[in-house]
């Protein structure tokens, strides 16, 4: 037989609005910007925009670590150099 615990609840935390929704809600506003033009090569054109800064981010809490940052990101080292030199994105402390 369970017993109740008599336990005070935490105050409701907010939760941030999942990732998923964030893009919904941009590529959405993007869809509506380009009104009656119909853009093409978006999936092209969002990895374009959406994956140097995922890297760039990846890479400062790292603090610039290629193996912990390829783990993270779910691809290979030899991937990771590949997409660093396409999207000419080193290291710097300035990305701290």
């Amino acid at each position: 037989m369970a017993t109740e615990t008599n336990k005070k609840s935490a105050p409701e935390v907010e939760l941030p609005t999942p990732l998923r929704k964030n893009v919904q809600d941009a590529i959405r506003r993007y869809l509506d910007d380009m009104g009656h033009c119909q853009p093409e090569s978006l999936y092209r054109i969002l990895l374009a925009q959406v994956e140097p800064p995922l890297i760039e981010e990846v890479l400062r809490y790292t603090q610039g670590n290629q193996s912990q940052t390829a783990k993270i990101l779910g691809m290979t080292r030899n991937t990771l150099r590949t997409k660093l030199n396409r999207y000419d994105i080193s290291y710097r402390d300035d990305l701290r």
